[in-house]
């Protein structure tokens, strides 16, 4: 058993290719050959060697396993430096972002998607849809799947260095909610962001897709200890605005504009919300208006609604 996953499901080598039959030590043999001739549905197309998998517990695509758990991956993921990018959009922007991929899992009938890449030494395994889905628990409906390592984390000293505005989340552990942050930061022209040791994994595969890729576009970094460390973000330069709908908060189209120049926008965890620890820690509170009785936003929105406010006079 290998880091928490079931019998038999431990992460192949990047770059592992076999031919002929396929031992998993378990008595049962597998046979597995790479998928030769023209292009089309399952073949080998003109850059991409193809490699047939017929069975959900091939070893090769232990990567791929269980991905719906999200205990389980989010457990196992990061410590091994390994994420899961879905669909072909996704993966591409992973590519030009600069992360090696480990291996690529397609749907049979989608293989010629992946005509014009160059692989690399990073194998491409393709499936029926029926063995995808006992393999990864789920339909993948967008056909491609990739495996991909991950890059080294930059220190906040360096983010903040680099960035004239940011996003600040305090246990924002929602990975639809993460993605959805990342993807309104790199939209409306905030630099990067900064996550306290309790948020979600920005890489996690439900991120990654709801940020449609965005999330590799986007600087981030931990900021440990929490929340002693937004000390500092003060000290760089940044006035940290902790966004709650408190009465006595400062609506944010009010704030002047020594604290827009570089603002640092704390945002709290969907319906806990900011801290008290968080909050004290901050240089100002502030609110979005509401009408209609409604005390506050989903906190993607809210992200997105403050960071148009905070850059709506920014040239494009």
């Amino acid at each position: 058993m290998s880091a928490g996953y079931p019998r038999r499901c431990r992460p192949c080598e990047p770059g592992h290719r076999l031919s002929g039959s396929y031992d998993r030590g378990v008595g049962e043999a597998i046979s597995v050959r790479p998928v030769a001739g023209p292009p089309g549905p399952g073949r080998q197309n003109h850059r991409v060697p193809v490699h047939e998998i017929t069975d959900p517990d091939d070893d090769r695509i232990a990567d791929y396993r269980a991905l719906t758990d999200v205990e389980l991956r989010t457990r196992w993921e990061p410590p091994h430096g390994l994420f899961i990018a879905e669909g072909e959009l996704v993966l591409r922007r992973a590519l030009r972002a600069g992360y090696p991929a480990r291996s690529y899992l397609v749907d049979a009938k989608r293989v010629d998607q992946l005509a014009d890449l160059d692989t690399g030494e990073a194998p491409v395994y393709a499936a029926t849809q029926d063995v995808l889905q006992r393999a990864t628990g789920f339909h993948v409906h967008r056909g491609v799947l990739a495996s991909f390592r991950r890059k080294p984390l930059p220190s906040a000293a360096e983010v903040l260095d680099a960035a004239r505005r940011v996003v600040v989340l305090e246990d924002v552990n929602n990975h639809t909610n993460l993605g959805a942050i990342f993807r309104a930061v790199a939209a409306l022209g905030v630099d990067a962001v900064l996550l306290s040791p309790t948020c979600a994994d920005p890489l996690y595969r439900r991120s990654v897709r709801v940020s449609m890729g965005e999330v590799f576009a986007i600087p981030y970094a931990k900021l440990d200890p929490w929340p002693d460390a937004l000390a500092q973000v003060r000290a760089a330069g940044f006035t940290v605005l902790a966004m709650t709908p408190a009465p006595d908060a400062v609506p944010i189209q009010r704030l002047d504009a020594a604290q827009r120049a570089r603002a640092a926008l704390l945002m709290g965890a969907e319906g806990a919300g900011l801290t008290r620890a968080a909050m004290a820690a901050s240089d100002v509170r502030v609110v979005i208006p509401m009408r209609r009785g409604v005390d506050s936003l989903n906190v993607a929105a809210a992200t997105a609604v403050a960071c148009w406010e905070l850059g709506r006079d920014d040239p494009l």
